[in-house]
This record gives structure tokens, sequence and C-alpha cells, in this order.
């Protein structure tokens, strides 16, 4: 798992060309992501970035709390991927890939909300042409939904090497606990009467 050359950070270039083959579907692209503890760290560092300077902002408008509150939320949503994927990696003996799957699962989350703004283009043009908003919204977020898990499943597939059956349980368990651990501390804090689980800012 430590051989050479595992730890070396790839050029931002690299890692440009290793998104756009991975989420074109080729496997070829993990090989230009990294592998290791540096690129791992290299990968999640802007996504934990953009929610701080959140938590900073909602500060400087006088809402601590709920800036707290929200990057904490944020946070768990970050980092219970990787959590969840290595504890499956081991369990089934995978965990030789485990960083370029986590490294490549990170970088690749940043082509969802530019495929997003796509998609909110073109529901603009197909309402500008006559046709109903609503119904339009509903089946683009069902195309980016299923995008999204079929992305999270080729990674599954190809950078940990897991059978099919695997990889669609792996995509499974972290997406069910990740909205567990995010949302349940509201959900119970609503079914104990409503109250928050803080203090209001």
């Amino acid at each position: 798992m430590m051989g050479q050359g595992m730890n070396a950070k790839p050029g931002r270039a690299n890692i440009l060309r290793g998104i756009v083959l991975i989420c074109r579907g080729k496997a070829t692209g993990l090989a230009e992501i990294g592998n290791g503890p540096d690129p791992f760290l290299s990968s999640l560092a802007p996504m934990i970035a953009f929610p701080l300077v959140g938590c900073v902002l909602m500060g400087m408008q006088g809402r601590v709390l709920d800036g707290i509150t929200d990057f904490l939320a944020s946070l768990v949503a970050i980092l219970a991927p990787p959590v969840l994927s290595f504890s499956l990696a081991r369990r089934w003996g995978k965990e030789a890939g485990w960083f370029r799957f986590a490294t490549a699962f990170n970088w690749c989350q940043w082509i969802l909300p530019v495929l997003g703004a796509v998609l909110v283009v073109l529901a603009g043009i197909m309402v500008q042409a006559g046709l109903p908003l609503r119904p339009i919204v509903i089946v683009l977020c069902c195309l980016l939904l299923a995008y999204a898990f079929w992305l999270h499943w080729f990674l599954a597939r190809h950078a940990l090497a897991l059978t099919i059956g695997r990889a669609i349980l792996l995509v499974l368990i972290i997406n069910l606990l990740t909205i567990a651990l995010v949302a349940g501390p509201q959900l119970i804090a609503m079914a104990a009467g409503g109250a928050s689980p803080l203090p209001p800012g």
C-alpha cells in the first residue's frame, strides 16, 4: 500500500484530466488523481474551506451559532463518506485502493454543481419553449441524482476493485448513513417537541 510514488501530489492539469476521464466513465482517470495521504488531504481541503468561509461570513453577520451549526453539518457530510468507506474497504480487504477511491471521490464531487448549473440553464430553455416547469425540474433532478449515484458506484467498482453487488452496497450504506448522521439530530429534536439542538443565535 505504501509503494514508491504513492504519496506524490499530482498537478492541477492531471487532476482536471482525471476528473474529466472518470466522469466520462474512463477508469484510466484514476491514475491521474493521485494516491496516498497527501493527495487525499489536498482533495479534502477545498471541500472544508468553502463551508468554513460560509461559517465566518455568517459569524460576521451576527449569526455565530447558525454558522457553527451549518459548518458542523457540512463537516459531517464531508467526512462521513471517507470514514464509512474505509471501514467497508477494510472489512472487504480492499484497503490498498482506499486512498485512490477517497481522493477521486472528493475531486469528482465538484462536477455535480457544474452539471447542476448546466441543467438549470437547460430547464430555462425548455420553459421558454413552452414546457411546464415542474415536470422538467423533477426529471432533471432525478437525472442528476442518478448520475451522482452512478459516479459513486463507478469509483467504488474500479478504485476499490469491488464486485458489482458490493459496489452497490457500499453506495447505499454510505449515502444512507451520511444522510442519517447529518439529518438525524434535527429530526430527533423535532420529534422531541420541535426544540432546536442549539439555542437560537
